[in-house]
């Protein structure tokens, strides 16, 4: 006799627990005429899973089970996650997706919906917050879900709104002072004459244009030479590239979704230019047209998006040989800023070059230059004294 095989099967979360699920079939849709099957998940014990399966099976056949809406958290995710995807950029929505995967999910899929409480919300943002530096926005991303299920009424209020997100890390004193994410005005002279040096001139080109624009990483890459006016000295910052699924790269509008128009020095247009003339040169080589108007200022070896994080390696190669402080392409934006409001730029020069739409964002930083030159004048102060 063939032993009948069970649809019950285990998996592991993330933090390594074992799960079990199984598919059942619910009959037919009297409203579609079409078969409809579920999945059920997040049961602790094998055993558990056995018997929620023979109740259903037998709910299904007395002609009594309807599944009238969504029962667990994982349940109400599946529903609000697909109105989500309409809504958002693509991009967003894999990071979304992600954060529910790594994070959420693994805490808070089996729960009962009218079962959560604060306590049980609480308990899981402690968890993120030892573990994540942006444990609030993990917090925030979870009570979505839980504000979907209020709109449908399944519950009354969102237990997350009471949350206590306060809380004091565990490490209160570094031990070494981490390193700030932009670089002095001498240190950037110093990187960018290394990277000329060090890497291909495409690369070159790039971080050069970077430090030089403050434009974001996924700006840059999106760029095509139509986007370059020579004779006004302009470059216009009208798309991003952006990952979408199966980690595709696609074209969207840049993160504020407005575009903008900035002014480039003398220095970054010869720089431009020169790049120009190698691209066609050696994509030529490759049999490669980049005459076209479309034609991407920075490509791969198939004149097509270059990888994101193609750049960090570019700029952590230079560092790492030359011995530098270490920082990020978002730090070169950062950089910009910084000389930006040193070299007596206003608030809003800035805001609008660096396409910030919250000034609070320009003004953090701001903070933080003001800080340095108030450090520059006490020290000149002490200085003058010991004269």
């Amino acid at each position: 006799m063939k032993k009948k095989v069970s649809p019950i099967k285990s998996y592991k979360l993330k933090n390594g627990e074992t799960r079990y699920e199984f598919p059942v079939y619910l009959g037919v849709d009297p409203l579609t005429g079409k078969q409809k099957r579920t999945m059920k998940r997040g049961f602790k014990k094998r055993k558990e899973a056995e018997l929620a399966l023979a109740r259903i099976k037998l709910e299904v056949a007395k002609g009594t089970y309807k599944q009238e809406r969504a029962e667990t958290y994982q349940e109400l995710y599946n529903i609000w996650v697909k109105q989500y995807e309409k809504n958002v950029e693509e991009s967003t929505y894999v990071k979304t997706i992600g954060i529910f995967k790594n994070h959420i999910l693994p805490a808070m899929s089996a729960y009962k919906i009218e079962k959560i409480t604060v306590d049980i919300c609480q308990k899981h943002v402690n968890e993120w917050a030892e573990k994540l530096k942006k444990f609030r926005m993990v917090k925030a991303y979870a009570a979505k879900v839980l504000d979907f299920a209020i709109k449908r009424g399944y519950i009354q209020t969102n237990p997350f709104t009471y949350v206590e997100t306060r809380i004091k890390p565990k490490k209160t004193i570094a031990i070494e002072k981490r390193n700030e994410n932009f670089y002095t005005r001498e240190q950037l002279n110093e990187f960018l004459s290394h990277c000329e040096q060090s890497l291909h001139y495409k690369a070159f080109t790039l971080l050069h244009l970077l430090a030089f624009t403050g434009m974001r990483k996924s700006e840059a890459l999106a760029l095509t030479w139509i986007d370059l006016n020579l004779i006004e000295k302009e470059l216009s910052i009208t798309k991003a590239i952006g990952r979408g699924k199966s980690a595709r790269l696609y074209l969207k509008p840049p993160k504020t979704g407005a575009s903008r128009v900035i002014k480039l020095v003398d220095r970054t247009i010869t720089i431009l230019k020169e790049w120009k003339r190698i691209q066609k040169q050696e994509y030529l080589v490759l049999g490669l047209n980049t005459t076209k108007a479309n034609q991407l200022i920075f490509s791969n070896t198939n004149n097509e998006y270059i990888q994101p994080v193609q750049v960090q390696k570019w700029m952590y190669s230079v560092q790492k040989k030359h011995s530098l402080v270490k920082i990020t392409p978002h730090g070169l934006r950062h950089t910009h800023c910084s000389l930006l409001f040193e070299a007596g730029a206003s608030i809003k020069e800035v805001q609008d070059r660096l396409g910030h739409t919250d000034v609070k964002t320009t003004m953090d930083i701001y903070t933080h230059v003001t800080k340095k030159a108030q450090e520059g004048a006490i020290q000149k102060f002490d200085s003058y004294l010991e004269i």
